[in-house]
């Protein structure tokens, strides 16, 4: 899988807390068991569809995980970092497991 991160979005998840980097997101698209939520808020609608979901790194370290899918070009990152307490009832309550 192509991972598209930007110069800019790899900086913002340096700065987060925990900081997140590429590895990261990898390991939690090959740990994730649940499916993948649009999100359908106005405000974050594109074309095609904002997608996110919530996984594990190898390490146990929980993240949210926000990217948008172009066939044929590969999965741009959006952002990516530690989801709270109402993100993890939503995606328990719809998309599964959180592994």
């Amino acid at each position: 899988m192509k991972l598209l991160i930007s110069s800019k979005i790899r900086q913002k998840l340096a700065g987060k807390i925990p900081p997140v980097n590429e590895d990261d997101i990898l390991q939690c698209f090959s740990n994730r068991s649940g499916h993948f939520l649009e999100d359908t808020r106005e405000d974050n609608k594109t074309d095609p569809a904002t997608k996110w979901f919530i996984s594990e790194t190898d390490y146990g370290v929980t993240l949210k995980i926000v990217f948008i899918f172009y066939p044929d070009k590969g999965v741009a990152i959006r952002t990516a970092y530690k989801p709270n307490d109402e993100e993890l009832r939503i995606y328990q309550k719809y998309a599964g497991k959180i592994k």
